[in-house]
């Protein structure tokens, strides 16, 4: 087992020096600054927030939940308030982080959480499936015996969750991997069906990866910090659909009252995904992790297609420090004919302007794809302009054909020809040039990027 010890903060001064912080700022936009005093451990992480404030119920399983998600709506406001003080530095939480005995607002959200997997409402298809439990109905056959099947969502899943892999991306933007990487993990599965994804063999395979519980998650999120990673990037697939899962590791980020280091059998499992060894061959480096020495401080991205419900957005309010949300498709049909998914333009939209009212710190991804500049890049890019034209964009050009798109792969099919091919120099032109002539903010992020 490696060692456990404290360091300098070279590190820290590495990623706060990177040149990409002054040039966000003196582009107009926003910088990030939540996201980036978290990081550098100069702010404690929302999570921690959520943990010191109290909440009014005791008993938390016999509430019935419309009026846990009353108290919810209350302690948001709570935290809102606290969260504001915080960032002017006027007060500290320490001392009430150790003093915290009572039912708090993470156990409030980890309730909810479980509340909402009884009636899956995690994303916009709003299934309603019982994914708590093995949930079956029953079919008369020929021979009129009764076969018992499964019944599923969208999305597939019930209620346990796979990770593919975990490591320190270091494809991410700048401002995400640092100089260390980004600490993503990437789920199974997803509650959109992209043709062209360039996950396709995790996003369409429920099966890809190990299970993991609450407990195992938690060990990969403080591995990951605790090896130097800036933040803990939530991806998949899609994130949303395993929110259950990811909220109880939230809530477990306590490095005083488990004994993490000696949990060598739980590490062994993890690690069999885990994509990056050389990190794991390193003594941890507590320096990186801890706000004011003592805390367990990790920031949290949540990195995802934002077709995600309002329920589920509320949850995430009062958890994620960072948002980096997909802004793929236009309001025409296109989202509908390449992902099979309806409600595509509106609930994304809606999502977007509600991380922007709230004032969080996020970024917007789009993928420039073929023969769809008229009909996606230029109404995404005009709807960011007439709403939120501060905003950071990566507007990003590796679009390749994958999946159901690529001609050479068993499973191409011919409908998705339009897009089974990169997308041109002239496209790619196009796209930028529109960018810059509606003035908004994607140079810094873009062209560091992409090629």
């Amino acid at each position: 087992m490696r060692s456990y010890f404290r360091t300098n903060s070279k590190g820290f001064k590495k990623f706060e020096s990177l040149y990409i912080w002054k040039q966000l700022k003196e582009n107009r936009g926003k910088s990030l600054p939540w996201y980036f005093d978290v990081s550098i451990n100069r702010m404690p992480a929302k999570y921690l927030i959520s943990r010191s404030i109290t909440c009014k119920f005791t008993d938390l399983t016999n509430i019935d939940e419309q009026k846990l998600w009353e108290e919810y709506t209350n302690l948001t406001e709570i935290f809102l308030e606290k969260w504001k003080i915080i960032r002017s530095e006027e007060i500290d939480i320490i001392t009430e982080l150790n003093q915290q005995k009572e039912t708090s607002l993470m156990d409030l959200t980890v309730e909810l959480v479980k509340r909402m997997l009884t009636h899956c409402n995690f994303c916009r298809w709003n299934c309603q499936i019982d994914r708590s439990i093995q949930q079956t109905v029953n079919e008369d056959s020929i021979s009129c015996q009764t076969r018992r099947q499964k019944k599923h969502g969208t999305c597939q899943l019930e209620s346990t969750s796979k990770v593919s892999s975990y490591f320190h991306h270091r494809g991410e933007e700048l401002i995400f991997r640092g100089t260390n990487g980004s600490g993503t993990i990437f789920f199974t599965s997803c509650n959109m069906r992209c043709s062209f994804c360039q996950n396709g063999d995790i996003s369409t395979d429920k099966e890809n990866g190990i299970l993991i519980t609450p407990n195992n998650l938690a060990l990969m999120i403080w591995q990951l910090r605790m090896e130097g990673s800036h933040n803990i990037n939530w991806v998949g697939g899609d994130p949303t659909i395993h929110l259950h899962t990811i909220v109880q590791a939230i809530s477990m980020l306590d490095s005083f009252k488990i004994d993490w280091i000696n949990n060598s059998k739980d590490l062994d499992y993890i690690e069999s995904v885990k994509s990056d060894k050389y990190f794991s061959n390193l003594p941890y480096d507590s320096e990186y992790a801890f706000y004011k020495q003592s805390i367990f401080n990790s920031p949290q991205l949540w990195n995802s297609n934002f077709f995600m419900s309002s329920e589920a957005m509320s949850i995430l309010r009062t958890l994620m420090d960072a948002w980096l949300p997909d802004f793929k498709f236009g309001p025409g049909k296109c989202a509908l004919d390449l992902s099979r998914t309806p409600w595509y333009w509106e609930t994304v939209t809606n999502n977007l302007k509600l991380v922007h009212e709230w004032g969080e710190d996020f970024v917007i991804r789009h993928l420039i794809m073929p023969n769809h500049i008229e009909c996606c890049t230029k109404p995404v890019l005009d709807w960011i302009a007439n709403n939120m034209p501060e905003v950071q964009i990566n507007i990003m050009d590796q679009y390749h054909p994958d999946n159901l798109c690529n001609p050479l792969s068993p499973k191409y099919k011919d409908r998705y020809k339009e897009i089974a091919r990169s997308p041109t120099k002239e496209e790619i032109r196009r796209a930028y040039q529109y960018a810059n002539d509606l003035n908004l903010n994607f140079k810094p992020l873009s062209h560091e990027k992409n090629v």
